[in-house]
């Protein structure tokens, strides 16, 4: 039987993106994979998620000495890395590796010795590679410039997004009044750019703003500073938030704000399309192309500036339900049906 190993490592971190992307990985095996005799499926996880994924699956524990002992990891067919910088490899060279590369943000947001490093480590990867995938045509971009690709070829699949059950919202313990909101969700980092939405709040007194991602970074620290500083009682930074929360808070909110300057796809711009809700974003990086002309961007950050792009499109998308409906019959394009059609496909050629 041929044995195809899938690197859900990142599922440590089930609350940034690339865990998110892990954890649907596993749903859709749980969801549409029977071991026929032909392949068999293994998930490279953490052992206590070992069972999260149905029977039909087989677990292999991503415990440290595996990074340290890799001959341990049993031999495969096809490996598929689900991102670049995994500390996990195939161990045989005849196991055919399939790489996803999601973004070149180290470059960018690391110093000179930092980003060398990671680039080692990501050209590594392309090396031993046998199919290449990025998650965008900027990250294609990317690679291309960046890496060294050797003759090797790079194919663009755009990343599954979920699709949410509206049914299981629950409103989280932090909403305490019925006033209108935006949302915003990410990790609080610099590239997120969040802070240029404090002085745009200060102007919109009359909406609340909940930004949701891991707290206790430096930027983070900073932010919160800024809000107490200067009494910026509008704007709340709730941290990790629930599934159910999440699905709650895109439900409910007028719009998503999501000024970031660096992605390589850029989840929550799709994610909030799919429940039907304008976006406002910038067009750096993945974020115009990504959003398929139906975002609405800022090309400056200029408080009064972004308060205007605000007012002039919150009220036209909601005067036209068309918008809406383009909006969520767009971000249902981004499936992971879709999306693990073409993968399986790529497995199955590997394996011949």
């Amino acid at each position: 039987m041929k044995k195809i190993i899938v690197d859900l490592s990142m599922l440590k971190h089930i609350n940034c993106g690339l865990g998110q992307v892990a954890f649907n990985y596993g749903e859709y095996f749980q969801h549409n994979y029977s071991a026929d005799g032909i392949c068999q499926i293994y998930l490279l996880l953490p052992k206590k998620m070992f069972g999260e994924f149905g029977s039909a699956v087989k677990y292999i524990s991503s415990s440290w000495w595996r990074k340290l002992f890799p001959f341990l990891i049993p031999k495969c067919d096809v490996w598929h890395a689900i991102h670049q910088l995994s500390h996990f490899r195939p161990f045989y060279s005849d196991s055919k590796l399939v790489l996803t590369i999601h973004d070149f943000n180290f470059l960018y947001e690391k110093n000179e010795r930092k980003s060398k490093r990671y680039l080692r480590r990501v050209q590594g990867e392309i090396d031993r590679a046998d199919k290449i995938i990025c998650i965008s045509e900027f990250t294609k971009t990317e690679t291309e410039r960046f890496a060294k690709l050797n003759g090797k070829m790079v194919e663009v699949i755009y990343n599954g997004v979920e699709q949410f059950d509206a049914n299981c919202a629950k409103q989280p313990d932090f909403i305490t009044n019925g006033k209108p909101f935006f949302f915003s969700i990410g990790q609080i980092k610099k590239k997120k750019n969040f802070h240029v939405l404090l002085p745009l709040m200060k102007i919109l007194r009359e909406k609340e703003l909940y930004i949701a991602g891991k707290l206790g970074t430096t930027y983070a620290t900073e932010i919160q500073s800024t809000i107490k500083n200067e009494n910026i009682s509008n704007v709340h930074l709730v941290g990790q938030i629930t599934n159910e929360e999440r699905i709650w808070l895109y439900k409910n909110c007028e719009a998503l704000l999501f000024p970031s300057l660096f992605e390589g796809f850029g989840l929550p711009v799709i994610e909030a399309m799919s429940f039907g809700k304008p976006v406002f974003t910038t067009e750096e990086t993945s974020l115009k192309e990504i959003g398929g002309g139906l975002t609405y961007v800022w090309d400056n950050f200029e408080p009064a500036y972004m308060k205007s792009v605000i007012d002039k499109n919150l009220t036209a998308f909601y005067s036209s339900p068309l918008k809406a409906t383009e909006s969520i019959d767009y971000a249902r394009s981004f499936s992971y049906e879709k999306h693990m059609t073409k993968y399986l496909k790529i497995y199955n050629d590997l394996i011949g």
